[in-house]
């Protein structure tokens, strides 16, 4: 019976139990714990001494503690502060608050963020004792740079982490490109250039360096406005973006900054990262708690692993986890203390211990990095196009798996595959052009997510058929003699031409033509004559039996 066990889990014998459940109807164990202190006060469990703590004590307190307002109405919160009472430990200890501390109304993936470069996890690449970065440090002269990478590998954090190691202090700006205009930067680049004059009147120059958060989101004009304030070293430029600077920057602000390239964290580096959140007391995952929390590995090991190198997500998804085996405490009608419940008590503290199964709830599913229109589009198609080339049928399906569940048009990846049935298989294999234009109308017939395995099916297709560039390459060389020789625009051949009337056909035209089905034995020319003998299609000749009764069968 579960109120039995929930009694019994509060330290009251089984016989107490069995009479006060008897005694209330046996359905509600807040009434039969009253039942027990009202009429059994001789068998209530023993109150902790301060030589020899009782931990029934905690237990039932967890459960039912007292409002000063009413004594005596039991509750079942908890408390809001430690109890008073000088010979009991108290129950709950609020960590101190720290001068450091950052607001408890901000995210943890916020409050987490390094102060120091030597605290940024991962980018070693970027932050080596003799990179760019590190150089600039040790020189007190900060570029102007752009940090381009995937979200939540710390572009911001490095910038920030960026001044507050310089030797000399430099004032900071940040602003993002979502919600600022031409009129704040102008703002920004006044105020920089008063204190620039003004210190060095002073013989100390301050400068400022502008931060700029998702810059690929300002069109050209306003990217125009940070070049001369670049140019003069008004400002030390910070450009942040998750999207391909070479598409969304214009030319002249890629020539005055340094492109620099953030890779995915590493699990190792967002483990690293959550554990640190659990031990930091000033902003960690304690803050603004009146009990102490606890990571189970495990959990730690699925987020790392599941985050996609996003230390946001990461961040975020603990901090909801926290706030999953925070309810257990909060309502201890839901779970028992001290199993494997996620919660216990330590040294007369309680402690929210954060399970594998909160980690799973608190990330739901993982994000698929895609984007229909940038970058990322682009390279799925790239790699599901050069798998199925490379007859790979396995990496093709995955490319195609991660392009539909991004969110991909199904009609986009099927003209692909009609593109490539052509370019890629070709003379090889004819009937894929036919199974490609195929797919196309299944897709369109159907839609997604039925259409799914149409693409599938053809995809694997393409992938193991086999392949020749023939024609792509008789295409290529083609339109290269047209574009660039001198008989680009050389007349037909008399006998090549139709002679539909008389005058036309009394001035030579289709003159000496040959009708091949009559004469298939018969020799004809059908280039200009600039061009004669010229070979544009490498088709091998047919050379076995086979390839006579089937001259486009599967052939190596």
């Amino acid at each position: 019976m579960h109120e039995m066990e929930q009694l019994l889990n509060m330290g009251f014998p089984h016989e107490l139990a069995t009479k006060a459940l008897s005694a209330t109807g046996g359905k509600s164990t807040l009434k039969a714990t009253e039942w027990i202190l009202n009429n059994n006060n001789n068998n209530r469990p023993p109150s902790p001494s301060p030589s020899s703590p009782s931990p029934f004590q905690n237990r039932l307190d967890l459960y039912f503690h007292k409002n000063p307002s009413d004594p005596q109405n039991p509750k079942t919160q908890i408390p809001s502060s430690p109890p008073k009472s000088s010979s009991q430990a108290p129950l709950f200890k609020r960590p101190k608050p720290s001068p450091k501390s950052s607001p408890p109304s901000q995210p943890l993936s916020e409050r987490m963020r390094p102060h120091t470069i030597d605290e940024v996890l991962g980018q070693d690449h970027l932050l080596a004792q003799n990179s760019v970065l590190r150089s600039a440090l040790n020189l007190n002269h900060l570029p102007s740079i752009i940090l381009w990478g995937p979200p939540g590998t710390g572009k911001t954090s490095i910038a920030r982490a960026l001044i507050n190691s310089a030797p000399t202090s430099y004032r900071f700006v940040s602003l993002s490109a979502v919600t600022a205009g031409v009129k704040d930067v102008r703002e920004v680049v006044d105020e920089a250039r008063r204190l620039k004059k003004q210190s060095s009147t002073n013989g100390s120059v301050t400068r400022t360096v502008l931060f700029i958060d998702e810059v690929h989101r300002f069109n050209k004009s306003q990217q125009d406005s940070f070049l001369p304030v670049i140019e003069d070293g008004t400002v030390v430029f910070i450009g942040a973006t998750t999207e391909n600077p070479s598409f969304h920057l214009i030319t002249p602000l890629l020539s005055r900054c340094r492109v620099l390239t953030l890779n995915r964290l590493q699990p190792t580096h967002v483990a690293n990262l959550l554990e640190r959140a659990g031990r930091d007391e000033d902003n960690g995952l304690g803050l603004g708690l009146n009990f102490r929390v606890r990571v189970n590995p495990d959990a730690i090991e699925f987020l790392s692993l599941h985050c996609e190198g996003d230390a946001r997500v990461a961040l975020n998804a603990l901090e909801i986890a926290v706030t999953t085996a925070a309810a257990r405490i909060a309502n201890p009608q839901l779970n028992f203390v001290g199993g494997s419940d996620g919660t216990s008590i330590e040294n007369s503290e309680i402690v929210a211990i954060v399970t594998l199964d909160d980690a799973k709830e608190a990330l739901q599913c993982k994000h698929l990095a895609y984007d229909r229109a940038g970058e990322e589009h682009y390279n799925l198609i790239s790699a599901l196009h050069k798998s199925m080339r490379g007859s790979d049928p396995d990496a093709a399906i995955y490319w195609l798996v991660r392009m539909l569940e991004g969110g991909e048009e199904p009609l986009y990846i099927a003209r692909r595959l009609v593109r490539f049935a052509s370019e890629d298989v070709g003379l090889a294999d004819p009937a894929a052009l036919g199974h490609a234009v195929a797919c196309y109308q299944a897709c369109h017939f159907l839609g997604m997510p039925e259409c799914n395995v149409n693409l599938a099916q053809c995809v694997a297709y393409l992938a193991l058929a086999p392949k020749s560039v023939s024609v792509y390459r008789a295409m290529e060389m083609a339109q290269k003699v047209v574009r660039e020789s001198v008989g680009q625009n050389e007349a037909v051949p008399l006998h090549l031409r139709n002679a539909p009337t008389k005058l036309m056909k009394g001035i030579g035209y289709g003159k000496g033509y040959v009708y091949t089905p009559d004469h298939p034995s018969s020799s004809q020319k059908y280039l200009p004559p600039s061009l004669e003998g010229y070979k544009f299609l490498d088709w091998p000749p047919l050379t076995s039996p086979d390839d006579k009764l089937f001259p486009f069968s599967q052939r190596n």
